[in-house]
């Protein structure tokens, strides 16, 4: 049973990208119309495939709700991809939100996803998206927060190697020391760790979502040795 029980957690994942099922891809209240696709992955580990679709359903609770006769009474003569391409001639404004759940690669019992959405509306300029990586545990079945893979009182010394490691880029952008926080939002990748900051934060809407790289050789001391 032990045996069984550890093949199981250590498992090599297979995943690949499927449609979430039970979405309603056309949601309507009043003159507001929303698109949802949804993608998430289908693996040979359960629950993992049931916690990101909980996720998902837990962003988009409208998305899985009936509302078929809401949408029949608004929605003007045409398909949803014609009143995308000619929005001037529709009835209603659609916002379209997107979701795709993508697997990144695996360490033994530690394995990497990433959640990514977008939204955008009718008319918008551009739209907003979000990248949101997902460190699981596979032998304890849970997430990894930033702090998890850290050793205990670390957190200074990571800031101060990361605004080392990215110093130039920090000063090139006017970022100070003082402004510079922890993301909880990273992952690992073959150069070091990551950290991930959201569309704003740092700098403006055109240069993205910021990526920070501490190199490896710089986390001895920061990181639990068994996630360098």
């Amino acid at each position: 049973v032990e045996t069984s029980q550890t093949e199981t957690a250590t498992a090599l994942i297979q995943a690949h990208i499927v449609p979430v099922k039970g979405v309603q891809t056309l949601s309507c209240e009043k003159d507001d119309c929303t698109k949802f696709d949804f993608q998430t992955i289908q693996s040979n580990v359960p629950w993992i495939d049931d916690y990101f679709l909980e996720r998902i359903r837990r962003a988009e609770p409208v998305a899985f709700q009936v509302n078929e006769s809401a949408a029949s009474e608004v929605m003007p003569t045409g398909t949803a991809s014609e009143l995308q391409v000619q929005p001037e001639q529709a009835l209603t404004s659609v916002e379209q939100r997107a979701i795709q759940v993508a697997f990144l690669g695996q360490r033994n019992d530690f394995a990497t996803f990433v959640i990514k959405s977008y939204q955008v509306k009718t008319g918008a300029e551009y739209g907003l998206y979000h990248n949101e990586y997902v460190n699981l545990d596979l032998t304890q079945k849970k997430r990894l927060a930033l702090q998890d893979v850290m050793k205990k009182g670390s957190e200074q010394k990571l800031l101060d190697a990361l605004y080392e490691a990215n110093i130039f880029w920090l000063n090139a952008h006017d970022i100070d020391k003082s402004k510079l926080k922890l993301s909880d939002n990273f992952y690992f990748a073959a150069s070091g760790l990551v950290l991930v900051y959201p569309l704003y934060e740092l700098v403006d809407y055109g240069l993205g979502m910021p990526e920070l790289k501490v190199p490896y050789v710089a986390l001895n001391g920061i990181v639990e040795p068994q996630y360098l």
